[in-house]
């Protein structure tokens, strides 16, 4: 494990401070003009979650949780990337790579680092352990910020591949959703040698329209996809557009970040009208702390720029590859037209909960999902 540091991340004393005094010093805009979340997030709701950030949430929280785990950095092709690296007490467990995605963090899979690593204490078999490995992606969290272009979702799938062999994985499974789905897939083609399966909860191979013969989940899956392009991708188009432009407003406003984060979380989670019913505010509040504490709005932002469009650019995935569909995912699709991509499909589950964040909103779910799917192999 040459190259390997150590990291404790830690939440400065004057950067607690700085916070305080922007949240009580917030600029408000007027109340959006409908009774809903139409217009964006409402300014009722975001002034009650910025004073329970203010007065109610531990300011240290977010250190606490992610140094009950063991944390590491390791420079890759010049810059330094932070991952959690928990080694199950089973020797013989797999190893396992699980990617976040935009507007997540590894904050997201902080409940389900327990059952996937020490399954006997959770009811599970021992035979179903797993080593896991959880990077922040370039740009975000506690890794660095690339200074030059190039930090594709492409290059960061070989920056992964670099990091198994670091830390001596010969042979791993991956995992992802959002951004990290689409990593996990380029990493499926960067390292098909080590990268022995993939499993993704957002699987981007949408249906065709023009087929005849279309069902009902894929009617449903392109009515979402025509609803996120008509009235929900303009942060999408702003980030891959012009992300330096939108950072200084975000890097500047921590109400604003917050709330150009939790909007989503409105949005695609399975959460009858507000996020809070499926995720604790604190939790929430975590990871919008990995942004805020890491000043990371355009850095993170950024992949957008670099990725959008041509991810994968129409190469296929012919790794093993295992997908669970959850009903209020942004991009849903079918078996069959998913595996014009992804021709190995394996395992295939359709879900009738659950939405974007898998691991953050619905835990136990995502765990008996990731189970199922490499057992099965």
């Amino acid at each position: 494990m040459s190259n390997i540091n150590s990291f404790t991340p830690t939440i400065p004393a004057d950067c607690v401070e700085d916070l305080q005094r922007r949240l009580q010093n917030t600029r408000w805009p007027e109340a959006q003009t409908t009774p809903d979340w139409s217009q964006g997030i409402p300014l009722e709701y975001t002034q009650k979650v910025v004073d329970h950030w203010l007065h109610s949430y531990d300011m240290q929280r977010l250190a606490s949780r992610l140094n009950a785990w063991p944390n590491f950095t390791t420079d890759i092709d010049g810059l330094s990337i932070h991952f959690l690296h928990i080694r199950s007490s089973h020797e013989d467990a797999l190893p396992l790579l699980l990617t976040h995605g935009w507007p997540g963090s590894v904050v997201e899979f902080l409940n389900v680092i327990d059952p996937l690593s020490e399954p006997d204490q959770h009811g599970a078999d021992d035979a179903q352990a797993y080593h896991l490995v959880i990077p922040s992606l370039p740009g975000y969290g506690f890794s660095g910020k690339p200074t030059t272009t190039g930090w594709s979702t492409q290059q960061t799938a070989k920056a992964w591949a670099q990091l198994m062999a670091r830390l001596g994985y010969d042979s791993y499974f991956a995992q992802g959703g959002d951004w990290g789905a689409i990593v996990t897939s380029a990493l499926g083609i960067e390292d098909p040698q080590h990268c022995k399966a993939i499993h993704l909860n957002m699987v981007v191979s949408p249906p065709d329209a023009s087929a005849d013969d279309l069902t009902d989940e894929e009617q449903s899956a392109l009515a979402g996809l025509k609803f996120y392009q008509d009235w929900d991708s303009g942060y999408s188009k702003q980030q891959s557009t012009r992300p330096q432009t939108l950072g200084y407003g975000l890097v500047d406003s921590p109400a604003g970040q917050a709330a150009w984060i939790l909007e989503k979380f409105y949005q695609w989670t399975d959460c009858d009208g507000d996020p809070q019913n499926v995720i604790r505010l604190d939790d929430l509040l975590d990871n919008v702390m990995m942004y805020w504490v890491n000043a990371a709005a355009a850095s993170s932002a950024r992949l957008y720029w670099e990725s959008f469009g041509s991810a994968l650019a129409g190469r296929q995935v012919e790794v093993p590859t295992g997908g669970t569909i959850f009903p209020k995912e942004i991009f849903r699709t079918s078996k069959r037209f998913a595996q014009r991509l992804y021709p190995n499909i394996f395992y295939w589950s359709v879900k009738d909960k659950g939405g974007h964040f898998a691991a953050f909103e619905q835990p136990d779910v995502y765990v008996a999902e990731v189970r199922a799917c490499f057992e099965s192999l």
